[in-house]
């Protein structure tokens, strides 16, 4: 297997964006990661996902329910549909 460099960049993006967010989690007025880093990594996700979560979840929402660290409401159930079922997405 050939991992590109563009790959590789995307990986790491993608993993340190997310211990980013574990770090953060229960730390008040720290700044959590950039938005271009939660928008490249929300691509990221749905790519492996093949397919787009709902406009209405943010990136970050996207990054933490998609991965397994934060639970779906059951507002986001329904509007998750069948993808719901396919969630947590393990990333490693």
């Amino acid at each position: 297997m050939v991992l590109t460099v563009d790959d590789f960049r995307t990986a790491y993006v993608l993993e340190w964006t997310l211990h980013h967010l574990d770090l953060v989690a229960h730390l008040h007025g720290v700044a959590g990661p950039p938005a271009e880093a939660l928008a490249h990594c929300r691509a990221t996700l749905e790519t492996i996902a093949g397919t787009a979560f709902p406009a209405s979840f943010s990136d970050r929402d996207v990054l933490l329910v998609g991965t397994g660290r934060q639970a779906q409401t059951a507002a986001e159930v329904a509007e998750l549909g069948g993808l719901a079922e396919r969630l947590p997405f393990v990333i490693g």
